[in-house]
């Protein structure tokens, strides 16, 4: 069976983050490597992002500081599945640890290799 690439997007409020302790830390960390442990077939890879107080956008050709909207939830990390199709890879994007926040799952383009 062809399996399809998907990359699921991590969208959280920053906030929550920035005035957590060492325990909400340790808690988000554990329940990503829980999931790493239970998806490991379908995760090809993921990392966090930075915050977006350290993004830097360029639009146009100008290039600001920050991130182009503001927003609450912002991207904090993905990770990229492979599954055999858009229901499997929702399976696997539900159990996403997204505290503050949620995931956006989106099929990755296969362009033809010619």
């Amino acid at each position: 069976m062809e399996m399809s690439q998907y990359l699921v997007l991590i969208y959280e409020d920053e906030a929550a983050y920035a005035t957590g302790d060492a325990a909400l830390f340790q808690r988000v960390m554990d329940a990503h490597n829980k999931f790493g442990a239970e998806n490991k077939d379908a995760i090809v890879g993921g990392e966090a992002l930075q915050p977006t107080s350290t993004a830097t956008s360029i639009r146009g050709g100008v290039v600001t500081d920050g991130p182009f909207a503001e927003t609450k939830e912002a991207l904090g990390g993905y990770y990229l599945i492979e599954a055999a199709d858009l229901d499997a890879a929702l399976a696997v994007a539900k159990q996403v640890p997204a505290e503050f926040g949620g995931v956006e799952v989106r099929p990755l383009m296969v362009f033809d290799q010619q």
